[in-house]
Protein backbone atom coordinates (compact mmCIF):
# COMPACT_ATOMS: atom_id res chain seq x y z
CA UNK A 1 0.00 0.00 0.00
CA UNK A 2 3.04 2.16 0.81
CA UNK A 3 3.71 2.48 -3.17
CA UNK A 4 0.59 4.05 -3.45
CA UNK A 5 0.63 7.91 -2.77
CA UNK A 6 -2.80 10.42 -3.14
CA UNK A 7 -1.63 14.35 -3.27
CA UNK A 8 -3.68 16.70 -1.45
CA UNK A 9 -3.21 20.40 -1.48
CA UNK A 10 -4.82 22.51 1.55
CA UNK A 11 -4.66 19.68 3.99
CA UNK A 12 -4.55 21.85 7.34
CA UNK A 13 -7.95 22.40 8.05
CA UNK A 14 -11.29 21.84 7.42
CA UNK A 15 -12.61 19.59 4.52
CA UNK A 16 -8.78 18.79 3.15
CA UNK A 17 -7.62 18.04 6.77
CA UNK A 18 -10.52 15.71 7.19
CA UNK A 19 -10.12 14.37 3.65
CA UNK A 20 -6.48 13.91 4.54
CA UNK A 21 -7.03 11.72 7.56
CA UNK A 22 -9.34 10.11 5.60
CA UNK A 23 -7.01 9.02 2.68
CA UNK A 24 -4.44 7.52 5.47
CA UNK A 25 -6.18 4.44 4.84
CA UNK A 26 -5.62 3.91 1.07
CA UNK A 27 -2.00 4.77 0.60
CA UNK A 28 1.04 7.61 1.92
CA UNK A 29 -0.54 10.88 1.63
CA UNK A 30 1.22 13.55 0.14
CA UNK A 31 0.49 17.20 2.39
CA UNK A 32 0.88 20.30 0.14
CA UNK A 33 0.63 23.61 1.84
CA UNK A 34 2.05 26.37 2.82
CA UNK A 35 2.48 26.33 6.51
CA UNK A 36 5.13 23.94 7.47
CA UNK A 37 3.96 23.50 11.30
CA UNK A 38 0.46 22.99 10.60
CA UNK A 39 1.63 20.35 7.47
CA UNK A 40 3.74 18.33 10.60
CA UNK A 41 0.56 18.47 12.51
CA UNK A 42 -1.36 16.90 10.12
CA UNK A 43 1.34 14.24 9.66
CA UNK A 44 1.73 13.44 13.02
CA UNK A 45 -2.39 13.02 12.90
CA UNK A 46 -1.82 10.51 10.41
CA UNK A 47 0.97 8.90 11.98
CA UNK A 48 -1.31 8.40 14.92
CA UNK A 49 -3.64 6.84 12.88
CA UNK A 50 -1.24 3.85 11.58
CA UNK A 51 -0.44 6.09 8.47
CA UNK A 52 2.19 7.25 6.09
CA UNK A 53 2.31 11.38 5.20
CA UNK A 54 5.17 13.50 3.48
CA UNK A 55 4.96 16.70 3.41
CA UNK A 56 5.61 19.89 0.53
CA UNK A 57 5.62 23.30 1.51
CA UNK A 58 4.11 25.32 -1.44
CA UNK A 59 1.76 28.38 -2.02
CA UNK A 60 -0.40 27.62 -4.93
CA UNK A 61 -1.08 31.43 -5.71
CA UNK A 62 2.49 31.38 -6.24
CA UNK A 63 3.29 30.00 -10.20
CA UNK A 64 7.32 29.48 -9.19
CA UNK A 65 6.25 27.09 -6.41
CA UNK A 66 3.42 25.49 -7.62
CA UNK A 67 6.34 23.95 -10.48
CA UNK A 68 8.78 23.22 -7.49
CA UNK A 69 5.98 21.10 -5.60
CA UNK A 70 5.25 19.59 -9.15
CA UNK A 71 8.93 18.35 -9.10
CA UNK A 72 9.02 17.36 -5.61
CA UNK A 73 5.90 15.31 -6.39
CA UNK A 74 7.07 13.30 -9.08
CA UNK A 75 11.03 12.50 -7.20
CA UNK A 76 8.71 11.08 -4.46
CA UNK A 77 9.29 7.11 -5.09
CA UNK A 78 5.58 6.26 -5.41
CA UNK A 79 2.95 5.67 -7.56
CA UNK A 80 0.75 8.50 -7.40
CA UNK A 81 -3.17 7.35 -7.69
CA UNK A 82 -4.77 10.29 -7.10
CA UNK A 83 -4.66 14.30 -7.05
CA UNK A 84 -7.24 16.53 -4.88
CA UNK A 85 -6.85 19.83 -5.74
CA UNK A 86 -8.34 21.55 -2.52
CA UNK A 87 -6.80 24.61 -1.10
CA UNK A 88 -8.92 27.68 -1.81
CA UNK A 89 -9.61 31.12 -0.99
CA UNK A 90 -12.35 33.76 -0.84
CA UNK A 91 -10.95 37.26 0.21
CA UNK A 92 -13.49 40.14 0.60
CA UNK A 93 -10.85 42.34 -0.25
CA UNK A 94 -8.76 42.71 -3.00
CA UNK A 95 -5.31 41.02 -2.80
CA UNK A 96 -2.45 40.54 -4.75
CA UNK A 97 -0.51 36.87 -5.20
CA UNK A 98 3.44 37.04 -5.42
CA UNK A 99 3.08 37.49 -8.83
CA UNK A 100 0.82 40.41 -8.92
CA UNK A 101 -2.33 38.37 -10.03
CA UNK A 102 -5.90 38.15 -7.82
CA UNK A 103 -5.29 36.48 -4.96
CA UNK A 104 -8.29 34.34 -5.34
CA UNK A 105 -7.72 33.66 -9.05
CA UNK A 106 -4.26 32.42 -8.69
CA UNK A 107 -5.30 30.43 -5.43
CA UNK A 108 -8.34 28.54 -7.00
CA UNK A 109 -7.38 28.46 -10.11
CA UNK A 110 -4.31 29.15 -12.05
CA UNK A 111 -2.04 27.11 -9.52
CA UNK A 112 -4.19 23.85 -9.55
CA UNK A 113 -4.08 24.34 -13.71
CA UNK A 114 -0.61 24.65 -13.65
CA UNK A 115 -0.48 21.70 -10.59
CA UNK A 116 -2.37 19.69 -13.46
CA UNK A 117 -0.34 20.83 -16.73
CA UNK A 118 3.21 19.57 -14.87
CA UNK A 119 1.66 16.35 -13.85
CA UNK A 120 -0.34 14.69 -16.15
CA UNK A 121 2.21 13.65 -18.46
CA UNK A 122 3.77 11.31 -15.47
CA UNK A 123 0.86 10.03 -13.89
CA UNK A 124 -0.12 6.24 -14.37
CA UNK A 125 -3.16 5.47 -16.79
CA UNK A 126 -6.14 5.57 -14.57
CA UNK A 127 -5.23 8.29 -11.99
CA UNK A 128 -7.55 10.61 -10.30
CA UNK A 129 -7.53 14.10 -10.50
CA UNK A 130 -10.30 16.18 -8.47
CA UNK A 131 -11.12 19.79 -7.74
CA UNK A 132 -13.35 21.56 -5.63
CA UNK A 133 -15.47 23.89 -7.41
CA UNK A 134 -18.73 25.60 -6.09
CA UNK A 135 -22.55 25.84 -7.01
CA UNK A 136 -22.09 29.68 -6.79
CA UNK A 137 -20.32 29.42 -10.09
CA UNK A 138 -23.85 29.14 -11.64
CA UNK A 139 -26.02 32.20 -12.04
CA UNK A 140 -28.94 30.63 -11.99
CA UNK A 141 -28.64 28.43 -9.07
CA UNK A 142 -31.69 30.24 -7.45
CA UNK A 143 -30.46 29.43 -4.13
CA UNK A 144 -27.20 31.77 -4.80
CA UNK A 145 -29.51 34.33 -6.30
CA UNK A 146 -31.35 34.51 -3.09
CA UNK A 147 -28.45 35.22 -1.74
CA UNK A 148 -27.22 38.13 -3.93
CA UNK A 149 -24.67 36.10 -5.79
CA UNK A 150 -24.62 36.01 -9.91
CA UNK A 151 -22.60 33.29 -10.75
CA UNK A 152 -18.91 33.66 -12.72
CA UNK A 153 -18.43 36.48 -13.89
CA UNK A 154 -15.90 35.39 -17.11
CA UNK A 155 -14.12 37.96 -19.54
CA UNK A 156 -10.71 36.46 -19.93
CA UNK A 157 -7.95 34.59 -17.74
CA UNK A 158 -5.79 37.49 -18.27
CA UNK A 159 -8.72 39.99 -16.67
CA UNK A 160 -9.68 37.22 -13.88
CA UNK A 161 -5.79 37.01 -13.03
CA UNK A 162 -6.02 41.33 -13.15
CA UNK A 163 -9.37 41.45 -10.99
CA UNK A 164 -11.49 42.61 -13.22
CA UNK A 165 -15.28 41.10 -13.34
CA UNK A 166 -18.50 41.56 -16.32
CA UNK A 167 -20.17 44.18 -14.87
CA UNK A 168 -23.66 43.10 -13.56
CA UNK A 169 -22.28 40.71 -10.50
CA UNK A 170 -22.77 40.37 -7.29
CA UNK A 171 -22.37 43.40 -4.86
CA UNK A 172 -20.76 41.53 -2.03
CA UNK A 173 -17.00 42.10 -2.54
CA UNK A 174 -15.00 38.91 -3.38
CA UNK A 175 -17.91 37.01 -4.89
CA UNK A 176 -17.61 37.51 -8.51
CA UNK A 177 -13.99 36.37 -7.91
CA UNK A 178 -14.36 32.84 -6.03
CA UNK A 179 -17.25 32.32 -8.42
CA UNK A 180 -15.49 32.79 -11.51
CA UNK A 181 -12.16 30.81 -10.08
CA UNK A 182 -14.88 27.85 -9.34
CA UNK A 183 -16.20 28.10 -12.69
CA UNK A 184 -13.17 28.16 -14.54
CA UNK A 185 -11.70 25.38 -12.50
CA UNK A 186 -14.78 23.09 -12.87
CA UNK A 187 -15.10 23.66 -16.88
CA UNK A 188 -11.33 23.06 -16.98
CA UNK A 189 -11.71 20.12 -15.20
CA UNK A 190 -14.13 18.76 -18.12
CA UNK A 191 -11.96 19.65 -20.88
CA UNK A 192 -9.24 17.74 -19.16
CA UNK A 193 -11.31 15.07 -19.15
CA UNK A 194 -12.17 15.48 -23.07
CA UNK A 195 -8.82 16.03 -23.78
CA UNK A 196 -7.02 12.83 -21.85
CA UNK A 197 -9.00 9.91 -21.56
CA UNK A 198 -6.28 7.74 -20.12
CA UNK A 199 -6.72 9.61 -16.76
CA UNK A 200 -9.90 10.76 -14.66
CA UNK A 201 -11.06 13.79 -14.21
CA UNK A 202 -13.88 15.11 -11.88
CA UNK A 203 -15.56 17.74 -9.34
CA UNK A 204 -16.73 17.85 -6.16
CA UNK A 205 -18.92 21.17 -4.97
CA UNK A 206 -18.95 19.78 -0.96
CA UNK A 207 -21.65 21.52 0.04
CA UNK A 208 -22.62 24.78 2.53
CA UNK A 209 -19.76 23.94 4.94
CA UNK A 210 -19.74 26.62 8.04
CA UNK A 211 -16.09 27.59 8.73
CA UNK A 212 -14.47 26.39 5.59
CA UNK A 213 -14.40 27.97 2.43
CA UNK A 214 -17.50 30.36 1.57
CA UNK A 215 -18.72 29.63 5.21
CA UNK A 216 -15.60 30.93 6.45
CA UNK A 217 -14.67 34.25 4.77
CA UNK A 218 -13.84 37.00 7.55
CA UNK A 219 -16.90 38.82 7.32
CA UNK A 220 -18.73 38.89 10.26
CA UNK A 221 -22.45 39.82 8.35
CA UNK A 222 -21.55 36.80 5.98
CA UNK A 223 -20.41 34.42 9.05
CA UNK A 224 -23.37 34.81 10.97
CA UNK A 225 -25.64 34.55 8.16
CA UNK A 226 -24.13 31.43 6.82
CA UNK A 227 -23.52 29.88 10.11
CA UNK A 228 -26.72 31.08 11.91
CA UNK A 229 -29.47 31.85 9.50
CA UNK A 230 -28.98 30.35 5.68
CA UNK A 231 -28.46 27.04 6.28
CA UNK A 232 -30.98 26.21 8.55
CA UNK A 233 -33.46 27.53 5.99
CA UNK A 234 -35.30 25.71 3.21
CA UNK A 235 -33.65 25.19 0.35
CA UNK A 236 -30.03 25.90 1.98
CA UNK A 237 -30.62 23.37 4.41
CA UNK A 238 -30.84 20.34 1.87
CA UNK A 239 -26.75 21.72 0.90
CA UNK A 240 -25.81 22.04 4.49
CA UNK A 241 -22.69 19.27 5.11
CA UNK A 242 -20.14 19.47 7.64
CA UNK A 243 -15.90 18.66 6.97
CA UNK A 244 -15.94 14.78 7.51
CA UNK A 245 -19.63 14.35 5.38
CA UNK A 246 -17.53 16.16 2.77
CA UNK A 247 -14.29 14.46 3.28
CA UNK A 248 -16.19 10.67 2.92
CA UNK A 249 -17.92 11.98 -0.47
CA UNK A 250 -14.57 13.79 -2.23
CA UNK A 251 -12.63 10.61 -0.89
CA UNK A 252 -14.99 8.43 -2.28
CA UNK A 253 -14.75 9.91 -5.65
CA UNK A 254 -10.88 10.20 -5.20
CA UNK A 255 -10.18 6.63 -4.57
CA UNK A 256 -13.28 5.40 -7.28
CA UNK A 257 -11.48 2.45 -9.76
CA UNK A 258 -13.71 3.01 -11.97
CA UNK A 259 -14.02 4.84 -15.23
CA UNK A 260 -15.80 7.79 -14.26
CA UNK A 261 -14.29 11.08 -16.00
CA UNK A 262 -15.82 14.25 -16.50
CA UNK A 263 -18.78 14.06 -13.58
CA UNK A 264 -19.39 17.48 -11.17
CA UNK A 265 -19.97 15.41 -7.87
CA UNK A 266 -22.89 17.14 -5.36
CA UNK A 267 -21.90 16.69 -1.50
CA UNK A 268 -23.59 13.50 -1.36
CA UNK A 269 -21.95 12.39 -3.86
CA UNK A 270 -24.57 12.28 -6.41
CA UNK A 271 -23.55 13.58 -10.43
CA UNK A 272 -24.86 17.34 -10.47
CA UNK A 273 -25.28 20.13 -13.29
CA UNK A 274 -23.39 23.38 -13.32
CA UNK A 275 -23.64 26.63 -15.17
CA UNK A 276 -24.36 26.03 -18.87
CA UNK A 277 -21.20 27.83 -19.37
CA UNK A 278 -18.90 25.67 -17.63
CA UNK A 279 -20.52 22.72 -19.26
CA UNK A 280 -19.79 23.92 -22.73
CA UNK A 281 -17.13 22.16 -24.82
CA UNK A 282 -16.11 25.78 -26.64
CA UNK A 283 -15.78 27.12 -23.75
CA UNK A 284 -13.64 24.82 -22.28
CA UNK A 285 -11.26 24.87 -24.93
CA UNK A 286 -10.72 27.83 -25.03
CA UNK A 287 -10.61 28.19 -21.56
CA UNK A 288 -7.76 25.48 -21.87
CA UNK A 289 -6.09 26.84 -24.13
CA UNK A 290 -5.77 30.75 -23.22
CA UNK A 291 -4.41 29.58 -19.77
CA UNK A 292 -1.91 27.96 -21.20
CA UNK A 293 -0.99 30.59 -23.06
CA UNK A 294 -0.81 32.90 -20.07
CA UNK A 295 0.99 30.63 -17.97
CA UNK A 296 3.75 30.28 -20.69
CA UNK A 297 3.85 33.74 -21.05
CA UNK A 298 4.62 34.02 -17.68
CA UNK A 299 7.15 30.97 -16.81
Amino acid sequence: MLDTAYVITGPTSGIGHATALDLAAYGTVVLVGRNSGKLDDVRAAIGRKGGRAVSIVCDMADLASVRRAAEQILALPYTVAGVLNNAGVMRPQTTKSIDGFDMTFATNYLGPFALTDALTPHLPDGANLVYISSAIEDPDRRPAQVMGMRGGQFISVGASAEGQWRAGGSKMPGIDAYATSKQCILAAAMGFARENPRLRFNTVEPGITPGTGLGGVNNPLLVFLFSQVITRLPPFSRYRSTPKRSARTITQVLTDSSDKTGVYFDEKGKPMHGSALAHDPSFQHRLLAETREFLASRS
